[in-house]
């Protein structure tokens, strides 16, 4: 079995940084590029793609809303298709810094709270995802299993990439639990190592009320500024190959 590895990347800007990104970079096998807006700029994004290409990672877009106080997690009140404006401006500036430097975006990942807006609205998931297939109908779409992202990226015949997120607690329905409850950040290495254990020998993971959940997942994400980031990848990665799996980039699981 192959799985892929992945964590959001780049997300400081100028001389500030969320984490070791090129320690990151050796560890997982696919990132999730800010492209700017939460996070990033435009040097970072280049040493983003640099380093993907140096280490052989697999590169994404990560776009979020205009919000670097925030960090892109406090929903804002934009129009469908001012978000659709935003979405396409950073994902046409990552695609263009990538070929500048010989490199190929091949996978999407919304941030935070972009992500929400789009994934509880049908009609606005639909928008999205026509307009990234224009743009490039060969991306991979990294979504929740059983999303509106996942059901709008099928009909606008993208590929997809169900993720199974290791430093978060799921509800008894599948959801995220949000940020500001107890226990919605799983920071535990103990934990983690044991979540993504259960995950790989039976496609399960235990909501934050006992519930157990499938999780029909083949990529892994780290958040890169959860506290001990670092480690917890080397942990999830300790476990991928423990369990005789391979890592491989999202673009090559995709479906």
């Amino acid at each position: 079995m192959k799985i892929d590895l992945n964590s959001d990347m780049g997300e400081g800007f100028g001389p500030y940084r969320l984490c070791d990104d090129e320690a990151m970079m050796k560890i997982v096998s696919s990132a999730n590029i800010a492209c700017g807006f939460h996070g990033g700029d435009p040097d970072t994004m280049a040493r983003m793609v640099r380093l993907a290409k140096e280490y052989g990672v697999g590169i994404g877009a990560h776009p979020g809303l205009p919000d670097r106080s925030g960090f892109g997690r406090r929903e804002m009140p934009f129009q469908p298709d001012e978000l659709r404006q935003q979405m396409l401006y950073q994902l046409g500036a990552l695609i263009a810094i990538a070929k500048s430097e010989g490199m190929t975006v091949g996978h999407f990942s919304f941030h935070a709270a972009m992500g929400n807006m789009v994934d509880r609205d049908a009609v606005l998931a639909d928008l999205m995802m026509d307009a990234i297939s224009t743009v490039d109908p060969r991306l991979a779409i990294f979504v929740t299993a059983g999303s509106e992202i996942e059901k709008a990226a099928k009909r606008a015949k993208l590929k997809t990439l169900a993720l199974f997120l290791a430093d978060r607690a799921y509800d008894a329905g599948g959801k995220l639990v949000a940020r500001g409850v107890p226990g919605a950040l799983v920071k535990d290495e103990a934990a983690v190592r044991a979540r993504v254990r259960r995950f790989l020998t039976d496609g399960t993971v235990e909501a934050i009320d006992g519930t157990t959940l499938e999780m029909p997942a083949r990529s892994i994400l780290v958040h890169s500024d959860t506290p001990g980031s670092l480690e917890l990848a080397r942990i999830i990665r300790s476990e991928i190959e423990a369990s005789g799996a391979t890592l491989a980039a999202a673009a090559e699981l995709a479906s």
